[in-house]
């Protein structure tokens, strides 16, 4: 059993019944959605949905209207 002291402490303080949550650096830099990464535009995580529109994105960008310099 929790002798006075301990009662009193958690009274005064309370009780943490986890860990202290670090503070977390946030870099303005970083990607926030996977949909936004290369890999995931590519389709090179395997999705078929993915590798499906990849493709449609390269047929897109290889039309003659879409070619720069044309």
């Amino acid at each position: 059993m929790a002798s006075d002291n301990e009662i009193q402490y958690a009274i005064m303080n309370g009780i943490n019944f986890g860990k202290a949550k670090s503070e977390k650096k946030e870099d303005p830099n970083k990607v926030k959605t996977k949909a936004r990464k290369k890999g995931y535009q590519t389709g090179a995580h395997k999705s078929g949905a993915a590798k499906h529109k990849a493709e449609i994105r390269q047929r897109v960008k290889s039309r003659p209207t879409q070619r720069k310099g044309s």
